[in-house]
């Protein structure tokens, strides 16, 4: 199983341990992972923004480093909806591209949803010990929920891990605040729900918080310290599953 790993912008510029925690995972799984050394942007930024001409160029940088894979996975719900929901709706008008844009992203996955529903993951190499509290709660980014359902794979992958204890936050769904673009058009409102995220997370008495999207992780992470919190962790599920920490 020849599968490409799409690293996303985020991963590779601020924190690369998740990129290579997915790519052990994937090869942990026994397939073959190639990352085009080419790729970068999905083009989710220009289209959020209404800059389809620049998100369609970048949708076919994308298809042509990828297409010959057997599956596209991301350590990223946003980037996974993207192509997975977006790309299609950017093609529809263009009969003979959009075929092929379609296939690729019926074949695109979130790691953690690729990881329990196509290769039927049985064990991680991430352990619970000196290196992580095994008590984690877990923050549910909102494109990974919405657009790809993703919910309980990485929740069923961290029950692999002994020793690790899952305590559901309140409205661990709830927006953190993010959005990409949103959270620089809507400052206020951001760091109301990012406040609402930080409180929710200490009062479920969690010393790690746990996600699947980089972009959610570090708006939580830089709330949580500008409030004095610089004991929890904040962690790529990834990360967590890899034992890369």
């Amino acid at each position: 199983m020849r599968v490409g790993l799409f690293v996303t912008c985020l991963a590779d510029t601020m924190r690369p341990s998740v990129a290579f925690a997915a790519l052990k995972l994937l090869r942990h799984a026994g397939c073959e992972v190639v990352v085009p050394e080419s790729q970068t942007c999905c083009g989710q930024p220009g289209y959020n923004s209404g800059d389809r001409k620049a998100a369609q160029a970048l949708a076919l940088k994308l298809l042509d480093e990828f297409e010959h894979c057997d599956y596209v996975v991301l350590p990223s719900g946003s980037c996974g909806g993207m192509i997975r929901v977006h790309y299609p709706e950017l093609f529809a008008d263009q009969p003979t591209i959009h075929i092929r844009i379609k296939a690729l992203a019926e074949r695109t996955y979130e790691l953690t949803d690729f990881l329990v529903n196509i290769v039927k993951l049985e064990t991680v190499p991430g352990t619970a010990g000196d290196n992580i509290s095994g008590n984690l709660t877990y923050h549910d980014s909102c494109s990974g929920l919405r657009e790809l359902n993703v919910k309980t794979q990485p929740r069923f992958l961290l029950q692999k891990i002994p020793g690790i204890k899952l305590t559901e936050m309140t409205e661990c769904e709830t927006c953190c605040g993010f959005g990409g673009t949103f959270s620089v058009k809507f400052g206020e409102l951001s760091t109301q729900l990012a406040d609402n995220k930080c409180a929710h997370i200490a009062a479920s008495g969690a010393d790690v918080i746990v996600g699947g999207d980089l972009g959610c992780l570090l708006n939580i992470e830089g709330r949580l310290r500008r409030r004095g919190d610089h004991k929890t962790r904040v962690l790529h599920v990834a990360e967590v599953l890899a034992g890369i920490l």
